[in-house]
């Protein structure tokens, strides 16, 4: 239980993180314009991804798959940047 709440709550963190930056940066307009709205949905959905590392067998499954999900989301993060598509 505990190696599920921990996958939820560190590397679900950064799930979350990675996706709603994703989603601002590749709306039309400055990112600037979905700051807001993009904090304000972070709660909610890393909350939902807190509850959904219960559902997997057990803590280990759980970790690899939000670290390799978090891991996926940062690195597309990091592509956009360096190749410069969004600014």
């Amino acid at each position: 239980m505990w190696g599920r709440a921990t996958a939820g709550i560190v590397p679900g963190f950064f799930v979350p993180a990675a996706g709603i930056g994703l989603v601002s940066w590749l709306l039309p307009g400055p990112w600037q314009g979905t700051l807001v709205g993009g904090v304000l949905a972070f709660f909610p959905v890393w909350m939902g991804v807190m509850a959904l590392a219960f559902a997997f067998r057990n803590g280990k499954r759980a970790w690899l798959a939000y670290v390799g999900a978090a891991g996926v989301g940062l690195l597309l993060l990091w592509g956009l940047r360096y190749l410069q598509w969004v600014h």
